[in-house]
């Protein structure tokens, strides 16, 4: 046993005598970046100084740390992906990436890992890239603290601000992205963390899941895009402390939920949506102590869903708090504040001594015909909500809080 830790010693020993530092910049031997990494082996470190480099498309295939000081420019002249890996054990860090190729074929990148694994993707700017951060059948990959910017005004003409398919066990920490078609994209990936991202002023969607199960975002920031964040075709998602934020829109919502099953949605804030969240074919999803304020729709529950609960959430200021389209209601609502309740506390226990019906008339009448929305302030209107309220007859009977809140949660 002591001759084989020896041995392993022996070997740590000699590759740490054996790899060395190559600098890049005007006063050493190499001053282009590509002719570093051929020279480079595996294990080494390649140290960048500040300046501009157009080299076209610069591959790194081999287990290298690239690093760059002072914020080297690399360029990829509107013609190339710009940082390709591929290989595994590779840290990039400390470059500002622009100017790629613009391409829906080959979807060239700032930076776009192929089929590697441990790959490191620290502290850079990624600035004017068609795709930002590609990862593509990557594993145990840490994208972190990345600035990525673009200036799309079309989905078609521009790519994801960090885009990851077919891949496992991810991380994504602390990025600012913005003016993206996604800000983050997943697809086909398991296992995997978003945490802490502000994700702000995307095309489409601030974080889009297809087909990802078993992953979790947490205390990220979702703002002002197409919508805020889509989940479709997923299962096992835990979604907590995030904020979802001014998505507004014809068809915006702060978070879609299509397909999607055995969820858990906690402790996040919904404020100025156009729908805080909307749920299409979800299942078993459960939504607690969360914030839902000042949204169009508070929540929009289709009736192809069930066994859905909602429990322990504020409902406040919203135009509509739930909605519905069908009258077959699968889902439970249990012990949430909702402002618009006006029951009362004999006993004192702050929970109202009447059920409320969360579903108003006028929300099932707009649901049917949008246009009603003309009337939303209408007399008319207030005198059928509070009559259906106390005889219901159109809406479903189970559609009700039997335990509701007198004050609001502290969220």
């Amino acid at each position: 046993m002591r001759i084989f830790l020896s041995y392993i010693l022996l070997i740590c020993f000699v590759q740490s005598t054996y790899s060395k530092t190559i600098w890049v910049g005007k006063n050493h031997k190499f001053s282009s970046i590509t002719p570093a990494i051929k020279a480079a082996e595996n294990g080494d470190t390649v140290i960048v100084e500040s300046g501009f480099y157009k080299e076209g498309n610069i591959v790194i295939d081999k287990s290298i740390t690239f690093l760059g000081v002072g914020m080297p420019i690399i360029d990829g002249d509107r013609k190339f992906e710009v940082i390709t890996i591929r290989a595994s054990y590779v840290t990039v860090k400390g470059f500002q990436v622009q100017h790629s190729g613009y391409a829906t074929l080959d979807d060239p990148g700032g930076i776009k890992v192929y089929n590697s694994k441990h790959v490191q993707i620290l502290d850079n700017y990624l600035y004017d890239n068609f795709f930002g951060i590609y990862i593509q059948q990557g594993k145990h990959c840490l994208i972190k603290n990345n600035r990525i910017i673009a200036f799309g005004k079309a989905e078609q003409e521009i790519g994801n601000g960090i885009h990851c398919w077919k891949s496992d066990s991810l991380l994504v920490i602390g990025n600012h992205i913005t003016g993206n078609r996604d800000g983050i994209y997943f697809e086909f990936v398991t296992n995997s963390v978003i945490w802490r991202n502000v994700s702000v002023n995307n095309i489409r969607y601030g974080l889009h899941f297809m087909f990802s199960h078993n992953d979790a975002y947490f205390t990220n920031i979702f703002k002002n895009n197409g919508a805020g964040v889509a989940v479709m075709y997923t299962k096992n998602v835990t979604m907590m402390n995030n904020t979802f934020i001014e998505n507004w829109g014809d068809a915006a919502y702060g978070l879609l939920l299509k397909e999607i099953s055995d969820s858990y949605i906690y402790n996040n804030r919904f404020v100025n949506n156009t729908s805080a969240i909307f749920l299409d074919g979800a299942s078993r999803i459960r939504v607690e102590k969360n914030l839902f304020k000042s949204n169009g729709w508070g929540m929009k529950i289709q009736a192809n869903g069930m066994d859905n609960v909602v429990t322990q959430n504020n409902f406040i200021r919203n135009t509509f708090d739930i909605s519905t389209n069908g009258t077959l209601v699968l889902s439970t609502f249990d012990g949430n504040y909702w402002d618009r309740y006006e029951g009362y506390d004999l006993d004192k226990d702050r929970i109202g001594d009447v059920p409320y019906r969360p579903l108003s008339l006028f929300s099932v009448i707009v649901e049917i015909n949008p246009p009603a929305m003309l009337l939303y302030r209408s007399f008319m209107v207030t005198l059928l909500d509070k009559s259906e309220r106390i005889l219901p007859s159109l809406t479903p009977d189970n559609f009700i809080d039997n335990t509701p809140l007198m004050r609001p949660l502290p969220l």
